[in-house]
């Protein structure tokens, strides 16, 4: 049998280790970068939901407002919403939250 150096072993080891650690480092970054971007896209649409009520109680209709392009994100983002939602769900769960049955 080969002569095992503990030293040797434990190094690499170590190396091995530390590449796994690596990795996982690198997705709780991901992971925080997405929290991070998800948290300012929240404080984004808030102050588009605030600058949009400004906007109509300065006198501005909704129908002038999408004329102009700006339509209320809000509806939009709903309905964005919902057709993910949509897309996502198969045909069984489509039916069952809309009360009917498949056949």
């Amino acid at each position: 049998m080969a002569n095992l150096s503990i030293e040797q072993t434990q190094e690499q080891a170590r190396n091995l280790l530390n590449s796994r650690i690596e990795s996982v480092t690198a997705l709780v970054k991901a992971r925080q970068r997405i929290a991070d971007l998800q948290e300012q896209l929240a404080e984004a649409e808030k102050e588009d939901k605030r600058a949009y009520v400004r906007a109509t109680k300065d006198g501005w209709s909704a129908d002038e407002l999408k004329k102009l392009g700006l339509e209320n994100s809000a509806a939009t983002t709903r309905r964005r919403n919902n057709r993910k939602q949509s897309a996502a769900l198969s045909p069984s769960d489509q039916a069952s939250t809309t009360g009917e049955e498949q056949e």
